[in-house]
């Protein structure tokens, strides 16, 4: 899948809705769902999705994490700002804390995946959650992908809509706490994690 980490926060996405925080302690999801944008899974769907991917890539807590749901338009936008690629692309991360902050994981370049989970770079006080970044997701490019047979895993999958999205965001929360698949080892690494995560429906 084309996933893509950006190094700034992202632009905020014009809505007509405000954030919705979902508390799944310790962790708090601010989802923004676009004008518009088809609910394809629950609020609280997606926010345990997002909630179980931060717990397995030992993100630091407590801490928020963003979840814009939007469309092609939107993302397109800020794929070109950020990434400089034209065209829309299915999820963007935006992380604020660097891989330094998150426990080393397999296939990274760091040795470490016996360490314990580290602390934020900076000091918070006692209480204050620490913001993990921004993940934003096309919804209009995963039920395309979802249906055209490009999805999954593999970006060879037929499966329902509902998969994908719930694929997209644990994929853009893991982006967020510092996995990549630029790298063969890591890529299969967190392509396990996923599976792990979300099952594996027969077929993908």
């Amino acid at each position: 899948m084309p996933a893509a980490v950006a190094t700034r926060p992202a632009l905020r996405v014009p809505t007509l809705a405000d954030p919705r925080p979902i508390y799944l302690p310790p962790w708090r999801v601010d989802l923004t769902p676009g004008p518009g944008v088809l609910r394809l899974v629950s609020d609280i769907g997606l926010a345990r999705a997002v909630a179980r991917a931060l717990a397995a890539a030992g993100a630091p807590s407590p801490a928020s994490i963003g979840l814009t749901l939007t469309d092609d338009r939107a993302v397109a936008a800020l794929n070109a700002r950020h990434m400089g690629q034209d065209g829309p692309t299915d999820v963007l991360s935006f992380p604020l804390l660097g891989p330094d902050a998150f426990p080393a994981h397999e296939g990274s370049d760091r040795r470490l995946a016996a360490q314990p989970i580290r602390s934020p770079a900076f000091a918070l006080p006692q209480g204050v959650r620490v913001h993990l970044g921004d993940i934003v997701v096309s919804v209009e490019r995963a039920i395309e992908q979802a249906r055209s047979g490009r999805g999954g895993w593999t970006g060879d999958v037929r499966w329902s809509p509902a998969d994908e999205l719930r694929l997209l965001v644990t994929h853009g929360t893991l982006h967020t706490c510092g996995w990549d698949h630029a790298a063969p080892a890591e890529e299969a690494a967190m392509r396990r994690l996923e599976r792990e995560l979300l099952g594996s429906p027969s077929g993908a």
